[in-house]
Order: structure tokens, then sequence, then C-alpha cells
């Protein structure tokens, strides 16, 4: 016999989209539950990089300062060695934001200070270890959730359903909704190695030689690098042995050299398969999706977590009251698709000329021995290089977005004074 639980909201997925969207509806009153699959938020290889956007949402709650007191990396400005030439790809010292850079900091100490702030609400529930299995319905409308909670059958039945579990959504899925491949031409490899003195002033950023890219993330103690292959391709890796992407990673990041007996088997790097969709549609009555089970986003400057969090905002922005009153309507879930779809079909085209226009040719042409004359610069580099003052053009793209949100969904009353969390 299945358990049962009600709730206004049922948020599944416990990223950041669905992490963001239930503090904010919580704060404004609503009764949420959000449902996190695993049992903690330690995963390595998730997006780690926490942009201005963010930080003036963080400002926005009243937060910022308390969130900036954990560890964490500030970048001012992106570098990519290119061919042996640097160039300054965005420079994030102008942008307006409560705090112009890029903040590095790992994805699950986000998520848990999210969560602690969630549980101060008394109308914040998250679930761990709770696995949605896909949508329940009445009368062909979405009315809530199946799911397994610490084993246990459980229906959870709300007013609404929010899809956040990621670019493969079983929520999504079960609804029938569908979401359109709109194709990328490479594949990701992370892995993580030891920082070695012979880093020496080596920073975080990407490094490039013909047929190689690679990004090197300083975690103070450690490397985390993204290792970029044609889509496709990692059979063709495998193959030509383990040595041969050593030897590469050496050849493109030599810093890296003596930290990569590591590497020691296939099994120490993770195989990111990257993709680029869109849903044509993000609801149906009852159901809205957010984030990546919305649009799956390319690597390409790190931007889609911001796209998600800025997908929460704007959802509670428009969604809170409707929902706090119970007069929810499949207009509202309409809305949130009209105000967030349009950045991201423009991010995505970015992405796409990106990829196309630096991340193709840099694949394609040939490693060539140390001492023959490299390729020339993909031209938008070049650009960069000769017109520095225009990296703050892509800085806005990232740091920013296109359309970015702030928080406007009103606290419906002030935190308990004690903040103790509820397990």
């Amino acid at each position: 016999m299945s358990d049962r639980v009600t709730a206004r909201c049922c948020i599944a997925g416990g990223g950041p989209a669905g992490m963001v969207l239930g503090l904010l509806l919580a704060r404004a009153g609503v009764d949420v539950v959000v449902l996190e699959k695993h049992r903690d938020f330690l995963r390595d290889f998730r997006g780690d990089t926490i942009h201005p956007s963010t930080l003036t949402v963080m400002a926005d709650l009243g937060l910022l300062d308390e969130f900036l007191e954990l560890p964490h990396q500030q970048v001012a400005r992106l570098t990519a060695n290119i061919y042996g030439q640097s160039v300054t790809v965005a420079d994030f010292t102008h942008v307006a934001a409560a705090r112009p850079y890029l903040v590095l900091m790992p994805q699950w100490d986000f998520l848990d200070f999210i969560a602690r702030q969630g549980r101060v609400y008394p109308h914040f529930r998250l679930h761990m270890n709770a696995l949605a299995t896909g949508v329940a319905e009445r009368d062909g409308v979405v009315a809530g959730v199946q799911a397994t909670i610490e084993g246990r059958p459980t229906t959870v039945e709300c007013d609404l359903v929010v899809a956040a579990d990621g670019r493969y959504s079983t929520v999504r899925d079960s609804a029938g909704l569908d979401s359109v491949d709109l194709g990328a031409p490479m594949d990701v490899l992370w892995f993580r190695l030891s920082r070695s003195r012979a880093a020496g002033n080596a920073q975080t950023g990407g490094y490039v030689r013909p047929g190689l890219f690679l990004v090197a993330i300083d975690r103070g103690s450690y490397w985390q690098c993204g290792y970029a292959i044609p889509k496709g391709g990692f059979e063709r890796l495998q193959a030509a042995g383990l040595a041969v992407l050593k030897r590469n990673i050496a050849d493109c990041a030599p810093f890296l050299q003596d930290s990569l007996d590591e590497l020691v088997q296939w099994e120490d790097l993770k195989l990111l398969t990257v993709q680029v969709s869109r849903m044509p549609r993000w609801y149906r009555e009852g159901l809205l999706c957010i984030g990546d089970a919305a649009h799956a986003m390319s690597p390409v400057g790190g931007v889609g977590i911001n796209l998600a969090i800025q997908d929460a905002v704007a959802a509670a922005n428009l969604l809170a009251d409707p929902l706090r009153e119970g007069r929810l309507q499949t207009a509202d879930l309409a809305a949130v698709q009209r105000r967030r779809d349009w950045p991201t079909r423009v991010t995505q085209r970015i992405q796409i000329a990106v990829q196309n226009e630096v991340l193709v040719p840099v694949l394609a042409s040939e490693a060539s021995p140390a001492r023959a004359k490299p390729p020339p610069l993909p031209i938008p580099l070049q650009v960069l290089r000769r017109l520095p003052l225009l990296s703050r053009i892509p800085a806005r793209m990232i740091g920013i977005g296109v359309r970015p949100e702030r928080v406007r969904s009103r606290a419906a009353a002030p935190p308990s004074a004690s903040r103790t969390t509820r397990p």
C-alpha cells in the first residue's frame, strides 16, 4: 500500500533549479515538497560555477554574505591559453551584479546551503533518497507524483508538479512531453588530478593545442579537468589507450604532467555525453518543467546552472501567489515558459555558434609537433585578442545571461529567529 503525502507543490529533483525553487516557494508561504533521489548531494563532476546573477539572487534574499563565508574561489577573468597565446575570454569586473565575479564552489556545498535556508521555513520539506518514478494523473490532469521515499512507495498529491530532474527527466517522459535534440559536436571527459608544485601560477581556464581542448578548474588541492572529445569518440580514444590520452593532456596542459599517474584506469574518468535540447512546450495542466528537464545546455560557458536558477526565480515570481491561494491555472505555467523560452533560445544559439566556430575547428585540427607552427586562432578568439575590451560581452552573457531575473516573490512571513534546522 502506498504512503500519501500532500502539498501545494512537489518538485522532483534536488539540483540547483529544484532547490532554489523550493526555497523561494517556501519563503513565500507555499507548502512545498522537494524529492532528491540520492541520500546526499555528494557527487563529483557537476557544474560548480556560481554566476554573478546567482550571487545577485542571494543578495535579494539577504543571504549573500553568509553564502560567501563558505569556502570558495573567485574568478574575475576567464582566460584561455590557446596555441601558447593567452586570451582573456571573459572579463567579469564590469558586470552589473552584486558581486562582479564567478564563484567556484563544489555544487554539494551550494545545495547544502540552500537546503539549510529552506529548512528555516515551516512550508519546506526536503526528502532525500526519494526517487520520483512518474506523474500521478486524475481525469487526464497531473495531480501528483509517484515516488519511492526511503524504499516505501509514496504518492505525493499536489496542485503542481515541477520536473527539475535533469536532461533525462523521468517525470517529463512519464507525462508524455517531448524534447527536441538540437545537436552537439562533442562530449567531455571529467577527471581529478592533484595539484603539484609544477602547477606554479597556472589558473582556472582553458588550455588549447591543435586537436586538443582542456578546461582546468583550480580546486586548491586538486584540479577538476574537462577534456573535450569529438561526439561519439570515446570508444576510439579507449582503443588508442590511456597512455595516449595522458600524453595529450600533458601536451595541452604541461603543468598537469606530474599528476597524470593518478589516472590508472578508464573508471577514473567520467564521460559526460553533451546534449543540447529544448522542449517545444514546457508544461501541461498540473506540470511544469524547468532547468535541464526543459532545456539541456552545452557545457560551453558553464551557463546551465545559471539558466536553471533563473528558471526557478521566474517560476517563483509568477507562481507563488497562485499556488499559495489555490488558484493556479495552466495559463500561469504558460507564462513561465513565455518568460524563459526566449533567453533559453538565445543562449543555446550562442552556445551552438561557439561550438561550431571555435570548438569544432580546434578538435578537427591535427596535432602537430611542438616546434611546428600552430594554426591560426579561430576568428572569434583573434578578435578578442586584438580588442580585449570586447571580453566584457561574453562576460555579460556568461555571468548575467539574457533577461536576468530578480527575486520578486514576497516573503509571506519572516523566518523564525531561531535558525535551527529540522531533520
